[in-house]
């Protein structure tokens, strides 16, 4: 039932569904259209109107001259004319894009990733996962003393670390109560606003694992007088066991210093948006898998020496305190703030110039927006008021490193995030 108009013969595959929305990539402003409009295709390229009533979808099939660059797809048709196109870049066309497999597999690593718990502290679990995952794709990946997992990726020159974190947020048993519930002291920046009514886990020295609930000590609407206000001291674990001293609790085996972490309720859309809690910074996390994998395929050739640092303790302030020696540029690929005068959305990337540790690498911001601004991605430039990255770590180490931070939008950072 599809129809295709102006079809050229080419040694190019060519493949089209009105009705996927899989392979959805570009718009009308972007590296693509780009392409299309200063004529850089081979003579076997054509752009491939369809009839019949087909809107949805439009495929673009031709390699550019002078690089290993196709277009693939793209977006839609409005009466006739194309709206836009998508860029990826592999060595041969197939069916489902280069590009949808790895924002697939990104999104796949964030699942992962959330639905293992590491509050500062309490990451092994996470850098077993990570170590194993790099291995896997041929990598020697390396586990530091302190926990950092580091792994060069390849290339030669200028040696350039992209550094995320796989600590979150969390808390800690600093009691028990007589009556058998837990008193929580925050593991980083933690807003128990964020928290009340929230379902948990509290992970024992012993192995044990026992579920419970974050509730403020007078939560039922039909008894407080007045509303507790949800800090600290008003805070307390409801464990899911039957117990009603203190005694009941040290008899599970749950003691001071315990692990308690949040449910981080990880879910993604139909319409791409991705809602969970540590998207900071486990979304960068799973992106910078997604480029690891990217290297391993032979998708990405690197220009220069990249290594990858999964840091553990960023929340707490001190994750980047050691990186390679040889190090000249170091860029924390962190979440970035979308909020009140900040021009960020959920949909585009952030490029940080300033923050509560003072400003960024001047040349460094400026040539990361360049890039941006010439391949026509959606980016903002912002500072942020109340933030800092493992790269001030690194500089406040003594490293002489220029550095930069960079990350996709997520929206109410240290809640229940949302981006796309």
């Amino acid at each position: 039932s599809l129809h295709v108009t102006g079809v050229q013969t080419c040694a190019l595959p060519i493949w089209a569904s009105p009705v996927s929305p899989r392979i959805v990539l570009g718009h009308v402003g972007g590296p693509a259209a780009h392409y299309v409009r200063r004529g850089l295709f081979l003579s076997c390229g054509k752009i491939l109107g369809l009839t019949g009533g087909a809107r949805r979808l439009v495929v673009v099939a031709g390699a550019v001259l002078g690089s290993s660059r196709v277009i693939s797809l793209g977006k839609k048709m409005v009466r006739g004319g194309i709206v836009a196109v998508g860029l990826i870049r592999y060595e041969r066309v197939t069916l489902v894009s280069k590009m949808d497999s790895t924002l697939s597999y990104i999104t796949d690593q964030l699942k992962a990733l959330t639905s293992i718990a590491s509050p500062t502290g309490y990451t092994r679990a996470a850098t077993d996962y990570l170590m194993e995952t790099l291995r896997d794709m041929g990598f020697g990946p390396e586990r530091s003393n302190k926990g950092n997992v580091l792994v060069e990726l390849g290339g030669e020159g200028e040696p350039l670390v992209l550094a995320s974190h796989v600590d979150t947020l969390g808390a800690m048993v600093r009691s028990i109560k007589d009556n058998g519930r837990l008193r929580p002291t925050t593991l980083g920046g933690h807003q128990w606003s964020t928290a009340d009514g929230e379902n948990c886990t509290v992970y024992t020295r012993d192995g044990n694992v026992y579920t419970g609930v974050v509730l403020n000590t007078e939560p039922s609407a039909h008894v407080a007088d007045e509303p507790v206000k949800t800090i600290e001291k008003n805070m307390e674990i409801l464990l899911d066991e039957n117990v009603d001293s203190k005694d009941d609790v040290l008899e599970l085996g749950v003691q001071t210093g315990d692990i308690i972490a949040m449910d981080p309720r990880t879910t993604v859309t139909e319409s791409g948006y991705i809602k969970s809690r540590f998207l900071d910074d486990k979304l960068s996390a799973s992106i910078l898998l997604g480029l690891a994998r990217a290297v391993a395929d032979g998708e990405v050739t690197l220009s220069r020496k990249v290594s990858l640092l999964f840091t553990v303790y960023e929340e707490v302030g001190h994750g980047g305190a050691f990186v390679p020696a040889d190090t000249r540029e170091m860029i924390s690929v962190d979440m970035g703030c979308v909020g009140d005068d900040l021009g960020c959305t959920e949909r585009m990337v952030s490029i940080c110039a300033k923050d509560s540790g003072g400003p960024y690498n001047y040349d460094l911001v400026t040539t990361l927006s360049n890039i941006a601004r010439e391949l026509e991605l959606d980016y903002a430039i912002d500072v942020y008021p109340h933030y800092g990255s493992d790269v001030e770590a690194t500089l406040s180490a003594g490293y002489d490193i220029r550095h930069g931070l960079i990350g996709p939008g997520v929206y109410a950072s240290h809640n229940y995030e949302r981006s796309h």
